[in-house]
């Protein structure tokens, strides 16, 4: 789970920085704010309110995020929040109360910080409405959690049943210390929406459809099904299946574009949607312009993901050779904020490779990493398979959030570049949010006059304190899940490639002395990188930042080896589940899952030397060694290679290795090796309980819709719901399923985790030979699905009621948030934080609980 929380500190340094509508394109989200309504009627503006202006302190937080305010009212639609009421404390002990706010000109409440906003709405009848605010991270709409608008682009309509009465919003506070709220009364039950559309540009001379995503809002209290969209340009036309769209809900649905055949010199096209009934009847329509360009100039790309089936693009920068294969290949990487358009925009053309910008999933997304990280990768293998280019000369670099995204993505894949540029970045997530921290606690001025403390006593205030020793274990256990981003604890996977670290002299957002420290790093141990400090250079000065011509010198004078030529070379990593290997050596499985496992490699003449930490099997993949070795020396034991085998697989047991099988797919390995949050990959499927209480089918649908809220909102993603009832397994090959519910309300539980060794049903849960009794317990976990090599299962449960409400978080699909296999807790994790988590660990490679790595709280 979350490890830091950021400080409002560090939220007013990044406001100011970002907030500015116009300007280069670290200032600017690189799209308008949504103003305007195309859904239907504007029916009522919330203009009054009461504000909890919490005051967080900046501090380093446990591993377990938890929000005792919105706890308190998870599944309550009467709320008794008043004027006047004590809403809790701040970092003074003080008591703060809710207290009467309203909107200012532009119908906005401002100066919330990181406080909370409450608004009622009462409805003379029951109605269906959407309801559609800006600037917020969660609202609960009467008890039920839905995402919000954090980066505040105006995006956010949540289809919403008004029960007539009080209705209630609790919003919590997002990025920045404003936000916005509305009611629209719908014009269709079912219609296009044009907020947040993924689309191409139409390309010349290409005749392939282009992917493209647009959201559809079903206002109805059913779910709809065998609904098609026609998109039309030019006279070509292309119809796409919609499978369904669940009640009340938004979802951002992937489609194909027509590729037009007669373009001639037109530089733009009309797109016409027509969303069609189950009958055939048009039913709403959209028309959009898209731009016509030359694929030999700056463009974007649409694409299919593998990830989840949406819809993303990239954008190019496109070489200047327009005749030669095999050129080279940047992968550059946006900063927070920056569309990657502007990213690629950013850049001269070369004339020896291409320019490549992936998204992140969003503009701000995932710092690059976890579906950020996944989305680079995707984006990197589909520009090297459409521009044929030489995998020799790949390079990465990237500008302040992707400064770091080059840093991390560099020291995970290091076979994967010739060279890295980080500009303006910082090295590791969480190293920078606590370089704030740094920064704070030597400006003694503003010590005294906003917290009124010395340096000592800050310091001391800000120390991440535990309950008990067995609490401190279970804090580090769960932080485990996170070692695949600590960049530093792998920092000797910098040594496969040259480095390139630019930074301005008078950079305050990514402070210079990061850039300096990590120069001292590399100095102690690497020989090849170069350090230059712009002269006067802030955060941003130009394209420059980053469009830098003395990196693109110094890119082209590196290039990767043929693997036959590496005489030696080491690799580290946190999971086989994100990074495995080094060139033709592949760590299969860890001993202590999540801990950092390392080789390092050394060959002479016929005989290589291994010696290995952490590392249960490994594979010697010998497809490109044309000297085949004689014998393997491996921490001390002298094995004979045979003289057959494309590859080798080497086991240890008892400090003995030796030549073995490879792990059957069934056992953990770098197809599938945990970690709960990769549940949200391989499309995963969102399968949730309809077999309990009304009650209990209410907030498990809920629950299961806030996750696809968030994942859409977060990863510009599209998951499908599905209800138990109708939930066949073979029609889902090899995709994740999520189950949301326990063995005796959701159906799909028998058919997926029958042999799991966690068991969830009412009133009890089942760990391995341990009972534990009672309501309120809620688990995340992921295990195996048995029928497939590749895909899991992930399960949001819970025993009764109020383990439900305590289930309710799904910070997990938040990046700088880490989660290990399994979690089991109670209500205490929603007020007390790691007070109230039971059992924590990782599964052994078996996926039992007999080697487990685990903490248990008894």
């Amino acid at each position: 789970m979350r490890i830091f929380f950021l400080c409002v500190f560090l939220c007013n340094v990044l406001t100011v920085w970002a907030q500015k509508p116009k300007g280069n394109i670290v200032e600017y989200f690189g799209k308008e704010k949504v103003e305007d309504i195309h859904e239907g009627e504007l029916y009522h503006v919330f203009k009054k309110a009461l504000i909890f202006k919490k005051e967080n302190f900046p501090e380093v937080a446990e591993a377990v995020v938890y929000d005792p305010l919105l706890f308190e009212y998870i599944g309550e639609s009467n709320s008794n929040i008043q004027a006047g009421k004590i809403a809790g404390e701040n970092y003074k002990d003080e008591p703060v109360k809710w207290d009467p706010t309203s909107v200012n000109d532009k119908n906005e409440f401002e100066d919330l910080g990181s406080g909370y906003l409450y608004l009622e709405f009462n409805s003379d009848t029951d109605s269906i409405v959407l309801f559609e605010a800006s600037g917020h991270t969660n609202v609960l709409i009467n008890g039920y959690p839905h995402e919000g608008d954090h980066y505040d682009f105006g995006w956010s309509l949540v289809p919403v049943k008004l029960k007539k009465g009080k209705n209630e919003f609790l919003l919590s506070a997002g990025r920045f210390p404003r936000m916005r709220a509305r009611l629209i009364k719908p014009a269709k039950k079912l219609q296009i929406t044009p907020r947040d559309m993924t689309l191409p540009d139409i390309l010349k001379g290409e005749e392939e459809n282009f992917p493209a995503a647009v959201r559809i809002v079903n206002s109805d209290n059913r779910s709809i099904k065998d609904f098609k969209i026609i998109a039309r340009i030019d006279g070509e036309m292309v119809e796409t299946k919609i499978d369904e769209i669940p009640s009340l809900y938004v979802r951002k649905i992937p489609f194909e574009i027509p590729a037009p055949k007669n373009i001639g010199k037109k530089e733009k096209v009309n797109l016409n949607l027509e969303l069609h009934n189950s009958e055939g009847k048009i039913i709403d329509t959209y028309t959009t312009i898209l731009p016509v360009k030359s694929k030999y100039q700056h463009h974007k790309r649409t694409f299919f993901s593998d990830i989840d089936g949406s819809v993303q693009y990239y954008s190019v920068a496109p070489s200047l050779d327009t005749i030669n294969p095999n050129q080279a290949l940047f992968l550059s990487l946006h900063g927070a904020s920056v569309e990657a358009v502007n990213q690629a925009n950013a850049y001269k053309q070369k004339d020896w490779g291409h320019i490549v910008a992936p998204t992140n999933r969003r503009p701000f997304g995932f710092a690059w990493e976890d579906w950020g990280r996944l989305d680079a990768l995707e984006v990197l293998s589909h520009a090297e398979k459409m521009w044929n280019t030489n995998p020799s000369t790949t390079y990465l670099t990237g500008h302040s959030m992707g400064g770091h995204g080059t840093w991390y993505l560099g020291v995970t894949y290091p076979d994967k570049f010739a060279a890295i540029a980080p500009a303006a970045g910082y090295p590791d997530l969480l190293g920078y949010r606590e370089s704030f921290l740094k920064r704070i606690s030597k400006n003694h001025v503003m010590l005294e006059e906003r917290f009124n403390m010395n340096e000592e006593e800050f310091l001391e205030k800000t120390n991440l304190k535990f309950k008990s020793e067995k609490e401190e274990r279970m804090n580090a256990l769960i932080r485990s899940a996170g070692n695949t981003s600590r960049t530093l604890e792998l920092i000797e996977n910098y040594l496969h490639f040259g480095i390139y670290v630019l930074h301005g002299e008078d950079d305050t957002v990514v402070p210079t002395f990061i850039a300096r420290e990590m120069r001292e790093r590399l100095g102690e141990f690497h020989n090849d990188f170069a350090y230059y400090e712009y002269p006067e250079g802030t955060h941003w000065y130009g394209d420059h930042s980053m469009d830098w011509p003395l990196i693109f010198d110094y890119f082209k004078v590196h290039s990767q080896k043929p693997q036959e030529d590496l005489k030696k070379f080491k690799f580290k990593t946190a999971s086989p589940g994100v990074s495995e290997k080094a060139y033709f050596i592949k760590i299969l499985q860890q001993k202590e899952p999540f801990e950092i496992s390392a080789f390092s490699f050394e060959k002479d003449s016929t005989i290589w030397n291994l010696t290995t930490k952490n590392i249960h099997t490994l594979e010697l993949d010998l497809r490109k060694i044309q000297n085949r070795p004689t014998s393997i020396l491996i921490d001390g034991n002298k094995l004979v290679v045979p003289d057959t085998g494309l590859s080798l697989i080497l086991s240890e047991d008892q400090n003995s290795w030796q030549f073995t099988k490879r792990p059957e797919k069934k056992e953990k390995g770098p197809h599938r090796a945990g970690g709960f949050k990769n549940v949200f990959r391989h499309n995963p499927v969102l399968v949730y309980a309809t077999h309990g209480t009304e009650k209990e089918n209410d907030w498990y649908y809920n629950r299961a819709k806030y996750d696809a809220e968030k994942f859409y909102y977060r990863a510009n993603g599209d998951l499908t719901l599905i209800a138990d009832s109708e939930f066949i397994l073979s029609q889902y090959p090899d995709r994740n399923i999520i189950l949301y519910g326990n063995s005796d309300n959701n159906s799909a539980w028998d058919k997926l985790l029958k042999k799991s060794p966690i068991q969830v049903s009412k009133g009890k849960m089942q760990f391995d030979e341990e009972i534990i009794e009672g309501r309120n317990w809620g688990s995340y976990f992921i295990y195996p699905r048995m029928d497939s090599e590749i895909a899991s299962i992930g399960v949001i449960s819970a025993t009764g009621e109020e383990g439900m409400k305590a289930a309710w978080a799904n910070d997990y699909l938040l990046n700088g948030t880490f989660y290990p296999d399994f979690m089991i807790f109670n209500g205490k994790l929603g007020q007390e934080g790691l007070t109230g988590v039971k059992a924590a660990g990782f599964f052994d490679n078996n996926w039992s609980l007999d080697n487990a790595k685990m903490e248990w709280n008894k």
